[in-house]
């Protein structure tokens, strides 16, 4: 039979079971590949009953037949659904759930052209001119398994307030790594890498990703007929890792502006559920508006927030505005607080209206000691001001709970006594943020020049967007990961909120840009070398085909990818399907591309993605030549409790 019609035999027999189609008569490609990996009895019994398919997708063992559900999900892949294919989709993004779009369901889900392939690929610096290469290819599930696999971390080193130092371990508590990293490669590998130490250990993911807002320094425009597909890709790909890296009561903030808000939104809604979803914080950002903009002048970007499981997340008690922080004047080993009177005076809160919360309050002759049990020779207090009777803030047996000894204060004023008690920080959150501080031209840019001496970085994040963000949603010991680190206001505010609350906080940041150096890390040490505070550690994916990658990226003329091309097949790992000997042959067709871009994809394609990084699994071969530290330390950093992780 030919290829073509097992092909056709194939789909007729799958279009046979009604519910692996839609209404117009198509298959649910994304239905049945689930249903494929679950094993499902229906979907098995259907193949089984055409003998030629079984042959295809069963392999018969100890007189039995087992179902290879890998092999029938990448036959799925491969075979030529016309209407299932990315031209069907071609400017036509949509909110759908199973073929039905929005007015046919009350649920939706954010589908796209690529929304099944794993887009590898980097960041550009905001506003400077430069082209990225991103990689929209099939991948079969045992390469992208192997792109997954842990990866080799190198030129490690510890960076302290006194300086730089030779790193010799890697400090752990019950078990966990505990220290701030900051990870120099590609985030979406970095992420799987760290995906097994840190599997449900962070408290909070905070990210600013590329806008794609479009414009020459857009990372996403090269392909403008997907442009919100490789968007949604690119994103979708890092944050499905990223919150299996979540703890259970962890949250995720990412903040946007409105180009991408209703896709980023619905997209988040699909990973997190929508009945996670806490908010969408508007922060007032720009005074002046954008420039030249033909409708509105946009002043505002968006934070959205969700919550890896609402029912266990909970936002901490604190203050975020200037006057309420100010008006917790007060301070002891729990925190902030105020005093405020325990007595609730108000007309719903007579003695008439709320009767269990009327009682009486004994009070020491030296105020010193206040109690529920009536004492001789106490103040006996009850809830009355101006000879009328209100009530406490509490029932009687809430009051004994709380009263641990500070908690409650007794003076006395004009004769009478009053009992306060200790208000703690805290205020409810709005989801509209306008203070000056969150100004990124004055607590972002100028912060960032202060720190650097020179402006090095364009558009940094506000230092208390950030913070604020931080003191809402982490405790004292959590860890916050930041994977588009950029300038590093993330790690900067961890910093800071240490410094304020004596926290033991630590950041993990991913960068893959080369500023990473000089701005990201530069900033860093100058936090802690100010403040005397803590260290951190920084670390680089070992490359192998991705410095190929970015070699590929920064030429300038087709001359210079003609001497890269040549060398590939000497000293990279091009794909399994490319002839080492095409150069030479295959020079002319190249040339005669024309387009740099279009020559900068072509010699992109050749290299295997999968090799981009070194494989721990390869540590050992000696191609690779990592030294015998890095093998001591990415032992190390993958060992868990004594156990090799691996």
């Amino acid at each position: 039979m030919t290829e073509k019609a097992f092909d056709e035999r194939f789909i007729e027999l799958l279009k046979t079971e009604n519910g692996f189609i839609d209404d117009s008569g198509e298959l649910l490609k994304e239905r049945i590949k689930r249903l494929a990996y679950e094993f499902d009895k229906d979907l098995i019994t259907l193949l089984l009953s055409d003998d030629v398919v079984a042959e295809v997708f069963f392999e018969e063992i100890a007189g039995r037949w087992i179902f290879n559900n890998n092999k029938f999900v990448t036959y799925l892949n491969d075979v030529n659904f016309i209407d299932q294919s990315y031209t069907k989709f071609k400017n036509k993004i949509g909110l759908n759930i199973d073929g039905k779009y929005m007015q046919e369901r009350g649920e939706v889900s954010l589908v796209w052209p690529y929304k099944d392939c794993v887009l590898e690929g980097g960041q550009t610096k905001e506003q400077q001119k430069q082209s990225e290469i991103f990689f929209n290819e099939i991948i079969a599930p045992d390469e992208i398994n192997q792109m997954f696999e842990p990866k080799v971390f190198t030129n490690w080193k510890r960076n302290t307030p006194d300086g730089e130092k030779d790193l010799t371990e890697i400090r752990r508590e019950n078990g966990i790594i505990h220290e701030n990293l900051i990870i120099k490669g590609n985030n979406l590998i970095a992420l799987h890498s760290l995906k097994r130490q840190f599997h449900e250990k962070i408290k909070l993911v905070y990210i600013d990703p590329p806008y794609n807002t479009g414009g020459s320094t857009d990372s996403f425009s090269y392909n403008n007929n997907f442009k919100h597909s490789t968007w949604l890709t690119f994103v979708r790909n890092r944050i499905e890792i990223a919150k299996e890296l979540l703890v259970n009561d962890g949250f995720i903030a990412v903040t946007i502006d409105h180009v991408e808000l209703f896709y980023l939104g619905v997209l988040l809604d699909e990973i997190f559920g929508r009945d996670n979803r806490i908010g969408i914080v508007t922060i007032y950002i720009n005074p002046k508006g954008r420039q030249h903009e033909r409708f509105f002048s946009a002043a505002t970007e968006h934070m959205l927030v969700y919550a890896k499981d609402i029912s266990k997340a909970k936002f901490n008690k604190v203050a975020i505005d200037k006057d309420k922080i100010e008006s917790f004047d007060k301070h002891d080993d729990k925190g902030n607080y105020r005093l405020e009177p325990f007595i609730r005076v108000r007309s719903d809160t007579s003695r008439a209206n709320k009767p269990k919360f009327w009682y009486p309050i004994f009070v020491s002759k030296d105020l010193k000691d206040i109690t529920l049990t009536e004492k001789n020779d106490y103040y006996k207090v009850f809830p009355i001001d101006n000879d009328r009777e209100y009530t406490w803030k509490t029932k009687p047996e809430t009051f004994e709970k709380r009263n641990d000894g500070d908690y409650f204060l007794a003076v006395k004023q004009n004769g009478e006594i009053l009992i306060l008690h200790k208000y703690r920080e805290q205020q409810v959150i709005k989801n509209l943020w306008t203070d000056k501080k969150y100004f990124p031209e004055f607590q972002g840019t100028n912060l960032l020049k202060k720190l650097l001496g020179e402006n090095l970085f364009s558009y940094p994040k506000s230092l208390f967007a950030v913070l604020d963000t931080l003191k809402i949603m982490v405790g004292h010991d959590d860890i916050i990961l930041d994977f588009f680190a950029g300038s590093g206001t993330t790690a900067h505010a961890v910093l800071e909120l240490n410094k304020q609350d004596n926290g033991n906080r630590k950041f993990i940041l991913i960068e893959q840009m080369d500023y990473i150096e000089n701005v990201t890390v530069k900033r860093i040490e100058k936090v802690i070398e100010k403040h005397d505070l803590d260290d951190f550690i920084y670390c680089e994916l070992k490359v192998s085909n991705e410095a190929f990658m970015e070699r590929i990226q920064s030429a300038e003329s087709t001359e210079q990818l003609l001497k890269i091309w040549h060398e590939m097949p000497r000293k990279s790992i091009l794909n399994w399907y490319i002839n080492p000997k095409a150069p030479e042959k295959a020079e002319a067709e190249f040339i005669a591309l024309e387009d740099l871009d279009k020559q900068k994809h072509e010699l992109a394609k050749q290299l295997d993605k999968n090799q981009l990084y070194v494989n721990l699994s390869e540590i050992t071969d000696e191609t690779y030549e990592v030294s015998e530290s890095d093998k001591q330390l990415n032992m190390d950093f993958y060992t868990t409790n004594g156990d090799d992780d691996e």
